[in-house]
């Protein structure tokens, strides 16, 4: 094994890095704090190749592999977690019109969603079924050359303000084979939005109800056959988990640098807090949590590439895990900072606050452990 970057994916991360501390953390606080979602700061980073990474270069995209999206996330997310949070869910809605999409979806769509000039959100939550994805209630009944949409999803990012939808519903039996994918363009009637979620976190990306009352869809619009919708939602979890992980990476290791530096300025009892036992201990530990994560994520990214046998598994693990290892890493670096941690004019509390949530979305960490589980029982 090799665990160094190639030097094509060092100048990914260089670049990556460098957005992100030019156009995502200067602002990062200001978006939290005013709810402000930056489509214009995220189709510059689309100028970079980062709203479609893995999608193949005749639609405009940057045909780049799992690793190297992994590394871009990780890079991004450590200037603002949110943002990088969103461009990970664009980038799934993209590569499932990409992968599994017809040659006129394709054409219609990529072009303007590797440049941001549309944005893209991704529905497969239910209100009724979370976790018991197979089991939605949003229906996809034919009609003539339409499907006619009736239902509703939850917890949508950028629901309202983004132009199409991926959306997942039930046009047949129940169970996950009745389910089709479909892209759903804003606007079209019989669509709407509910009112924005008031969230703990991730506060610069607007999340909403999806409805449906008797909206009509192209059958053009449909992804792939009927029934294979779950499968390909299915699929594009498996890239979102090691995304989101590698958002938790990022986060982290932005609040594990802080804490380094606090903890070399800042004094007590005489000496500098890095020269107490019990806090180098406590950093060191920190430090070897986000680096067994990191690589988890990046084996689990290369197992996706290389379309390994156990790669499912691989992503349900090194989700877990990472997302967890973030959280605490980003918890512990607000500790260390006693009282200021906890102000609004230090960055940890936003972090903790904008990585919780990765460890229910993409697959609630419970849910990762049955998808090993039931690997390793095979």
């Amino acid at each position: 094994m090799d665990f160094n970057l190639t030097e094509d994916q060092r100048a990914i991360e260089d670049a990556a890095r460098a957005f992100a501390l030019a156009e995502l953390a200067p602002h990062s606080a200001r978006w939290d704090e005013e709810s402000y979602f930056p489509v214009d700061v995220m189709r510059k980073a689309a100028e970079l190749g980062f709203a479609g990474l893995y999608v193949r270069e005749d639609v405009g995209g940057s045909a780049l592999s799992r690793l190297d999206a992994a590394i871009v996330f990780e890079q991004l997310s450590y200037g603002d977690v949110s943002t990088a949070a969103f461009l990970s869910i664009h980038n799934m809605a993209s590569w499932m019109i990409d992968r599994f999409g017809s040659e006129d979806l394709r054409r219609r769509y990529l072009p303007r969603l590797t440049t941001m000039e549309l944005i893209a959100s991704y529905a497969l939550t239910e209100p009724g079924s979370g976790s018991d994805a197979a089991a939605m209630k949003t229906t996809a009944r034919k009609d003539g050359d339409h499907y006619v949409l009736n239902g509703g999803k939850a917890f949508i990012s950028g629901a309202g303000t983004s132009d199409i939808y991926l959306v997942m519903a039930r046009s047949g039996d129940p169970g996950a084979k009745g389910v089709s994918a479909f892209v759903v363009e804003n606007g079209t009637p019989g669509l709407s939005f509910g009112a924005p979620e008031r969230k703990m976190g991730w506060n610069s990306q607007p999340t909403a109800q999806v409805n449906f009352d008797d909206c009509r869809v192209p059958e053009a619009n449909r992804i792939g056959e009927e029934g294979e919708g779950f499968r390909f939602a299915m699929a594009g979890l498996d890239g979102g988990r090691i995304n989101i992980a590698s958002c938790s990476l990022g986060g982290a290791g932005y609040a594990l640098d802080t804490a380094k530096t606090y903890l070399e300025t800042r004094s007590q009892f005489g000496q500098a807090l890095k020269e107490f036992q019990g806090l180098q201990w406590r950093f060191a530990d920190m430090a070897t949590e986000l680096d067994a994560a990191r690589l988890m994520v990046r084996r689990a990214a290369h197992a996706l590439d290389e379309k390994h046998p156990k790669s499912t598994q691989y992503c349900a693990m090194a989700k877990r895990f990472a997302t967890d290892a973030g959280f605490e890493v980003a918890n512990q670096a607000l500790q260390l900072h006693g009282g200021y941690g906890y102000l609004r004019d230090y960055p940890l509390e936003r972090i903790v606050r904008d990585l919780r949530v990765h460890q229910i979305l993409e697959g609630t960490n419970e849910i990762m452990r049955v998808i090993t589980a039931r690997e390793l029982f095979r």
